[in-house]
This record gives C-alpha cells, sequence and structure tokens, in this order.
C-alpha cells in the first residue's frame, strides 16, 4: 500500500468537498483519512456512482490521505466512465460531430480511426494554461478547425472525448495527479486523461505530455513522460445533494472550497505519493 497526501497549503475556515477515490486497472483507492478536519457527510453522484466526502475544518493544515493499493484481479475501468452524458462539458457542436464522423470513416474506422482523431485533437492546441477557455460560455463543444487554440491538459481531453464519442467510440475522461519523475513523488495540481475502448481493446491516451515533452504524435500509453499518476474521479458534470446544498461542478478531482453563499472555490495544495516509484496505474 502507497499513501496519497494532499494538503491544502492555504487556511481554511470553509467546508471542503473531495473526491473519495475509485478503483482503476493496476490502481484502488481504498480509503480517505483526513487530518485538521472531520468528515461530516458523504454523498454520490447519482449517475456515476462516485463518492465525495464533505469536510469541516478543525484547526491546522487541512490534510486528505488517501490509500492507493495496487488492482487486485482483472478490475477494469468503471463503466459509468463511458457512459455518454448530455452537459455543456461533453456535447460536440454539430460541426465537430461531422468532422469527427469524417475524419475516423476516412481513416478507416475502428483503431485506425481512433488514432485519427487523437492526432487531429493533437493538432489543435498548443499546451497552454489559458485564463479563457476555449469553450468557456458556450452550452456545446465548438469544432475547431483552423490554426492552434491554447489549452491545457482539460481543454484538450474535454475536445478529445466529445470528437471520439460523436464518431461513435467510447471514451472516458479521467483526472487525479501525475508525479513527475523529476519533482518525486510531489506535485501541487492535477492532471486529466482518456481512455478509449474499441472492440475489446482499451487505450490510454495523454495528448499534454506528449506535447510538453515534445515527443511527437501521442501515442497510446499511461506515462509517455517517465512518472506516476493516481486516479481519482473521472467524467464531466458532476452534482452532489450535500446537507442544505447541491453543489454542481464541472468536476470534482481536487479538493474545493464551499463559502457560505458562494460559488465552489479551487484551493492551493501540495500532493505527495509515499513509496518506491513503481507503476501504479
Amino acid at each position: 500500500m502507497r499513501l496519497l497526501s494532499v494538503e491544502i497549503t492555504e487556511p481554511c475556515t470553509d467546508p471542503v468537498l473531495a473526491p473519495a477515490g475509485l478503483s482503476v486497472p493496476g490502481q484502488a483507492v481504498t480509503r480517505l483519512t483526513v487530518t485538521g478536519g472531520d468528515i461530516v457527510a458523504v454523498a454520490t453522484e447519482p449517475e456515476l456512482g462516485l463518492g465525495a466526502a464533505l469536510i469541516v475544518p478543525t484547526g491546522g493544515p487541512v490534510t486528505l490521505q488517501y490509500a492507493v493499493e495496487k488492482g487486485r484481479g482483472a478490475a477494469g475501468y468503471p463503466e459509468s466512465a463511458f457512459w455518454p452524458r448530455v452537459n455543456r462539458h461533453t456535447m460536440p457542436a454539430d460541426a465537430l460531430a461531422a468532422a469527427s464522423r469524417r475524419i475516423a470513416d476516412e481513416a478507416g474506422g475502428g483503431r485506425a480511426g481512433i488514432t485519427a482523431l487523437v492526432a487531429e485533437a493533437q493538432g489543435r492546441f498548443a499546451y497552454a494554461h489559458p485564463d479563457r477557455k476555449f469553450n468557456d460560455g458556450l452550452d456545446v463543444i465548438p469544432h475547431l478547425s483552423c490554426g492552434l487554440t491554447p489549452g491545457s491538459c482539460v481543454d484538450i481531453n474535454t475536445y478529445l472525448v466529445a470528437s471520439l464519442r460523436a464518431a461513435g467510440y467510447e471514451a472516458a475522461y479521467f483526472y487525479g495527479y501525475f508525479f513527475p519523475e523529476e519533482r518525486g513523488c510531489r506535485t501541487d495540481d492535477g492532471h486529466c486523461w482518456v481512455v478509449t475502448r474499441h472492440e475489446g481493446e482499451v487505450l490510454e491516451w495523454d495528448i499534454a505530455h506528449h506535447l510538453k515533452a515534445g515527443l511527437g504524435l501521442a501515442q497510446p500509453c499511461l506515462n509517455p513522460r517517465p512518472g506516476e499518476r493516481v486516479a481519482l474521479t473521472h467524467s464531466m458534470g458532476h452534482r452532489y445533494a450535500l446537507p442544505g446544498q447541491d453543489v454542481a461542478l464541472k468536476l470534482l478531482g481536487e479538493p474545493v472550497r464551499l463559502p457560505a453563499g458562494g460559488a465552489p472555490a479551487s484551493v492551493t495544495l501540495i500532493a505527495r505519493l509515499s513509496g518506491a516509484t513503481a507503476s501504479m496505474a
């Protein structure tokens, strides 16, 4: 067993909502404990079966500690991660849907179609963290038809999942933490990636890491950059019913503050993964 610790590094008196974790091939998050706060309620995302813990700070830094074990048996990815969903984070614009179907068909369909759509998504983005995301204020995922759009892993994979699903492929969006080898078992933000499933073949894709490392066209693999990752959640468009309030989020992947009368707010954090550097996911 290894321990994933997520410390909120800013003073925090508001309640905190945090993901409970999940199991994926090679890795199972089996327990969440908290120091500096008490878990006062647990909620479930009704469509996805994902859990969330409501934490009330009790003084001192709030630190979440996840027990991470090697996956047991032949457990696969959660079925709910592949379910098509209708919300502004997942629905392609008509132009994107039509273009995605055409690209997959021209590649010959099957795995070749997936590879073509991954290449298309990679070719539409320049890796960056823009203040404004390419789909801000829109009800659908737009078609990017020319030039390069600044985008993070979140932007790239939002686009890729919408494109793959529009072309008829099963695709899932996963989120957690990636620990680059050069930083040891430490990071200060989350990371996301995409999993496809077609005719019994499951493939993992990380376009952003191929772009950051200058590795050329993305190939199916979890860690094109040396390092390790821990998955904590999946899918976009989360809703949790908590005592006295409903919380709607694009995704609950990192802890968020719930200020009274205000919108959920991100926190600054440091995540650490204990143990040797054997791959967990």
